[in-house]
């Protein structure tokens, strides 16, 4: 598997991204059991917004199919998978994901993102976001960021806006949401628009990047994601 994951490894060079209390780093087996446990207690609070879960979704062997399917995706640039912790204490928050890489005259993609029923409206969301669009922008080379969400959605919507995003209006039926096609609002930044900086690291990090290094490695592997509330 782990040459599988050697497009973005050689992307990262091996640090995670960070910004404010929260850093970014692919999946790996090792985190099945912080995903497992945060999407079990987040079940309810998710599914309204994602593609309908499959009958296993909560088990190990849909984690560990997740991370060899979205791999292929890495590899061939198609697609790249962020989970999000908090620095203080790791504690796995959600994930943020860049889809439908297209190169050729387009140079553009879509990003999902979904976060813990109990780490929503705290701000980790803003934060992640304003860290990775660096990462797109100039290590991908992305002109074209997009991204859709449900108009009932609020707190996706006012996230997008707060990041930079542009709303550029309806598309119909756009997304198989909950079993259902669905109408989203579709939102879009470019390479040369204004958008929000990556939020200052928190002083408590600033602090500990210094001291030690880090004890985790950093491996590859990406995965699905819809938008979901922040």
């Amino acid at each position: 598997m782990i040459g599988l994951f050697k497009s973005l490894s050689q992307a990262m060079r091996g640090k995670p991204i960070q910004a404010g209390r929260v850093y970014l780093r692919p999946p790996s087996r090792r985190d099945v059991r912080k995903w497992l446990t945060l999407r079990t207690a987040s079940r309810s609070f998710l599914e309204p917004w994602e593609p309908t879960w499959p009958k296993d979704a909560l088990t190990r062997k849909a984690f560990f199919r997740r991370l060899r399917t979205y791999a292929v995706h890495t590899n061939s640039d198609t697609a790249y998978i962020f989970l999000i912790f908090r620095k203080d204490d790791r504690a796995l928050l959600g994930s943020v994901s860049i889809n439908d890489v297209r190169r050729g005259v387009a140079q553009s993609c879509s990003i999902g993102y979904w976060v813990g029923e109990n780490y929503s409206g705290q701000g980790y969301m803003t934060e992640a976001l304003s860290a990775l669009l660096p990462f797109i922008f100039h290590r991908l080379k992305i002109h074209r960021i997009e991204a859709a969400c449900l108009p009932q959605n609020k707190a996706s919507r006012a996230l997008l806006k707060k990041i930079g995003f542009q709303e550029e209006g309806y598309v119909r039926r756009y997304l198989k949401i909950n079993g259902q096609w669905q109408d989203h609002v579709l939102f879009s930044l470019l390479e040369t628009d204004s958008r929000m900086a990556p939020v200052p690291l928190a002083r408590d990090s600033i602090r500990d990047s210094r001291v030690s290094p880090r004890r985790e490695r950093f491996t590859t592997a990406p995965s699905p994601a819809q938008s979901t509330k922040h």
